[in-house]
C-alpha cells in the first residue's frame, strides 16, 4: 500500500502563487510514477504533470510554464508550484501514484487539496 496526503491548497487572489505538497508513505519503493491531477467543478479529472522513478518529468500542454513539479526523494515528498494563478485553476488537486508490487500494477490517490482562485 501507498498513502498519499496532499496539503497547501488555499483561497488566493488571481496572480498569486501556491506550492502544493504531497507526502508519500508506505511501500514507496514500489512507486513507478508520481503525479499531480486536478478536477474542477463539473469537469473530468485531468493530469497536470508527473515524474517517473528515473526523474523524467512530463507536463500537460495547458501548464504553459506556470506549473513546476519537483520531488524530494529523501523525504518522499512531491511538490507542485503554481504561479500566476487564474480563476480557471480553481479545482481540487490530487496526488497520484502508480506502483508495482506483488506482480501487479496498483494505483493510489490522495484525498485532494482545494485550490480556489478569486478575481
Amino acid at each position: 500500500q501507498v498513502q498519499l496526503v496532499e496539503s497547501g491548497g488555499d483561497l488566493v487572489q488571481a496572480g498569486e502563487s501556491l506550492r502544493l505538497s504531497c507526502a508519500a508513505s508506505g511501500n514507496v519503493f514500489s512507486i513507478n510514477t508520481l503525479g499531480w491531477y486536478r478536477q474542477a467543478p463539473g469537469k473530468q479529472r485531468e493530469l497536470i504533470a508527473d515524474i517517473t522513478r528515473s526523474g523524467k518529468i512530463t507536463y500537460t500542454h495547458f501548464t504553459q510554464g506556470r506549473f513546476t513539479l519537483s520531488k524530494d526523494n529523501a523525504n518522499n515528498m512531491l511538490y507542485l508550484q503554481i504561479n500566476d494563478l487564474r480563476e480557471e485553476d480553481t479545482a481540487v488537486y490530487y496526488c497520484h501514484a502508480d506502483a508495482t508490487y506483488e506482480a501487479y500494477e496498483h494505483e493510489f490517490w490522495g484525498r485532494g487539496t482545494q485550490v480556489t482562485v478569486s478575481s
